[in-house]
């Protein structure tokens, strides 16, 4: 057998499930590699007893025979998602020390279950939680608190973000699995630039419920693990109607792996992919694309029509406009977020102060970085008085907009696919003096994420530097089952996925 570390979700579970391994010893030997690689910043909370306490009782599970398919498997959670027996920060000041009373729907659902809700756990052990952007905003993880995630692949260099310490503990297999969250691609970027596999299921698919908050039309929870078949498990777990979340989709859950695994109609053998259209918008190919990065998806699509998929020349014209449209929306609806940290109720309060007045004043000034008062101050304006219609308002007729553009082009085929960042990941620092740069970063992902679409990076090859690149692959609303289903058939046929960075067995 493999080294532990070097594991997938779906072998951890046959081996727990044989017997080969118990989630005690499995813990151990992760928590250990957890504290040897702190340097990458990648874990902001990590409480050695807690995890332990959950392996002995997965282990009893199995031993009851009541065990999920998950039952003992670690997992470790952002920390925008709240946890009852970690802190939850958002990266952020503002909350330093914050614990909360209960746990996140998506923890619940995955760990322990949720006794209010009457929903079973499908028993997994958390790690800890793991490093993002302040309030997930951000696109390289250097606007944390606590201080940059660093690229597995290079330490020089940017994790992503705002889920880099996801993308990076994974990467790094500290972990076999994370949670993200994505609001314009906060999983799908970091997943390319730390040569993880990540997902952002369809708008709506997972209960935002104890997701703490950036822009609520779209953050949405997904999963970053080193294969699609990963992926698959966690998202089966974590999905279905959650009466609290009022932007939760009214649809059963559904089972993601076995969507994955089954067979398109009319598609098997050595051409599993056979019948399966891949719309390649001309837009997701312009000049300004890096050539390394180019040449890998290149190649990945290549691959695509070896399996058997048929790739269709289209067009999304208003994809340069989803920057705009992207970053007055987002903005807008985190400025009414945010509003809530104001030192009062919780959250950091400024220790100097006059008046009520001031007190708000100062513990916002101390407790928010500058990328979240960027933001806030942006999303303050457009929805002031006499800018509201000149800007907010028409930022969400173009939202509709490229939400139909993609219905159109999904005429002509089953998946659209393409680059998910513009160049390989950045050095660190390289991005600081110039946030209107990282924004321009986003072109590729904003687009799904408007149209709240499901989307996935899946690695694809290797840039400048030797560090990953990832293929960027939409479906249609509810398709998750293709898009798993076209990933995990790519990862059969390559080892992309498999790759891990220099001195990871360290």
């Amino acid at each position: 057998m493999k080294p532990l570390h070097a594991c997938g979700v779906a072998e951890l579970s046959r081996a727990l499930q044989s017997g080969a391994v118990s989630s005690v010893e499995l813990t151990q030997h992760l928590l250990a590699r957890v504290t040897r690689h702190e340097q990458l910043g990648a874990f902001v909370a990590v409480d050695a007893e807690l995890s332990l306490a959950q392996a002995r009782a997965a282990d009893a599970r199995r031993a009851r025979g009541q065990a999920h398919r998950l039952t003992g498997v670690p997992v470790a959670h952002k920390d925008v998602f709240v946890t009852r027996d970690w802190p939850t920060t958002a990266g952020s000041k503002m909350l330093a020390g914050y614990r909360s009373p209960f746990d996140a729907a998506v923890v619940a659902r995955l760990g322990a279950g949720d006794a209010e809700a009457g929903e079973p756990g499908a028993g997994m052990v958390t790690l800890g939680k793991l490093n993002c952007d302040e309030f997930a905003m951000g696109s390289t993880n250097e606007t944390s608190v606590h201080g940059p995630v660093r690229n597995p692949w290079n330490p020089q260099h940017a994790s992503g973000g705002s889920s880099g310490g996801s993308a990076a503990a994974v990467a790094a297999c500290l972990v076999p699995v994370a949670t993200g969250t994505d609001t314009g691609g906060s999983i799908r970027q970091p997943a390319s630039w730390c040569g993880t596999t990540g997902i952002k299921p369809t708008y709506g698919a997972c209960s935002r419920w104890g997701m703490i908050a950036f822009a609520s039309s779209l953050d949405q929870a997904g999963v970053l693990a080193r294969s699609a078949e990963d992926c698959a498990l966690l998202l089966a777990a974590m999905n279905g109607f959650d009466a609290r979340d009022s932007t939760s989709s009214e649809r059963p859950a559904q089972d993601f792996h076995a969507q994955m695994l089954a067979s398109r109609e009319g598609a098997g053998g050595a051409l599993p992919l056979r019948g399966l259209r891949i719309g390649l918008p001309r837009e997701f190919f312009p000049a300004q694309l890096s050539a390394d990065v180019e040449a890998a998806v290149r190649a990945a699509l290549r691959e695509l029509e070896a399996l058997g998929a048929t790739l269709v020349e289209l067009s999304l014209p208003r994809t340069e406009l989803s920057i705009p449209v992207y970053y007055i929306i987002a903005p807008a609806e985190a400025s009414s977020n945010l509003a809530r940290f104001d030192g009062v109720r919780y959250g950091h309060r400024a220790q100097r102060y006059t008046d009520l007045a001031s007190m708000y004043e100062r513990s916002r000034a101390e407790g928010f970085g500058a990328e979240v008062k960027r933001r806030i101050m942006i999303g303050t304006y457009v929805l002031s008085h006499g800018y509201y219609d000149a800007y907010y308002l028409q930022a969400q007729k173009l939202r509709r907009m490229i939400a139909d553009d993609f219905q159109a082009c999904f005429a002509h085929c089953d998946l659209i696919a393409g680059p998910v960042a513009p160049m390989v990941a950045a050095p660190l620092g390289a991005q600081a003096d110039d946030p209107v740069r990282a924004y321009l970063a986003d072109i590729f992902t904003l687009p799904a994420s408007l149209a709240g679409l499901p989307a996935m990076s899946v690695p694809a090859g290797a840039g400048a530097g030797g560090l990953p690149v990832g293929l960027q692959l939409i479906g249609n609303y509810h398709a998750e089952g293709t898009l798993l289903h076209a990933a995990h058939a790519l990862q059969q046929a390559t080892d992309w996925h498999r790759r891990s960075p220099p001195g990871v067995d360290a």
